[in-house]
């Protein structure tokens, strides 16, 4: 089964709106693993809007499933990663004042960067995931920068879904993303996906990409928590999941 990771960041911008520490973030990311959870992940950013780099730290210790660390690497960020040793890192090229991701990497023009970064993380025991897009073109590039798996950035996918929802096999874009998930496991890339997957498109995603090793879910699944609960949001996702 596809493992879910949730990622915990909405719960830190909820924090972070009153001070103090409500919600616990270190018991969120406990509650998500008693409930179901494979994973939990956290994207820290220069200006610590909602997850801050001493959450990182503290989640290390306690964090019993898989930890994933996500964002660009800057010399803080890989400081950060370096001293926490996450089961994996995926690599964002997201600039600093990003309010979400919103593109892959171009595995070309950073070939050099990509390729140096990752090696530095790879000697260190850390499994390196990078961002890419739903393009072929991009995927020998990530294989050849050193990378263990790409995570196909899927708000592209979420968007078309939405618009061709009610003919959903229609999907023109989704063809990209079937040929470059093709091509990464034709060259021993693993496959990871996320951004924007819901409870509405999770499923169609999964079932036409079944190589999908994880999803990373962080702001829908903390929408759909408000109305249904976290354990139950948890549970209707990967139940989503399920082969």
């Amino acid at each position: 089964m596809t493992k879910l990771s949730v990622n915990i960041n909405k719960f830190a911008t909820l924090r972070n709106a009153r001070g103090g520490n409500l919600p616990d973030i270190i018991q969120v990311a406990k509650d998500c693993e008693r409930f179901g959870a494979d994973g939990i992940t956290v994207h820290p950013r220069p200006d610590e809007r909602h997850i801050r780099y001493q959450d990182v730290r503290d989640l290390k210790p306690v964090v019993t499933t898989e930890f994933n660390i996500e964002g660009y690497p800057s010399p803080d960020f890989m400081d950060l990663v370096l001293d926490v040793k996450p089961h994996q890192c995926t690599l964002v090229p997201d600039p600093p004042n990003a309010i979400t991701s919103n593109t892959g990497w171009d595995t070309e023009q950073y070939q050099s960067f990509l390729r140096d970064v990752i090696g530095t993380l790879k000697k260190a025991g850390i499994r390196v995931s990078i961002f890419l897009n739903a393009d072929v073109s991009k995927v020998e590039g990530a294989k050849s920068a050193g990378a263990d798996r790409i995570e196909l950035y899927t708000g592209p996918y979420a968007e078309e879904y939405t618009r061709a929802r009610t003919q959903p096999q229609n999907l023109q874009l989704f063809n990209d993303y079937k040929n470059t998930a093709r091509e990464a496991t034709a060259i021993g890339l693993d496959l990871n996906a996320g951004h924007d997957l819901n409870l509405d498109n999770l499923r169609f995603f999964k079932l036409h990409i079944p190589q999908l090793k994880e999803v990373s879910i962080g702001h829908a699944l903390v929408c759909d928590a408000l109305y249904f609960g976290l354990e139950n949001t948890i549970q209707l996702y990967k139940r989503e999941l399920h082969d």
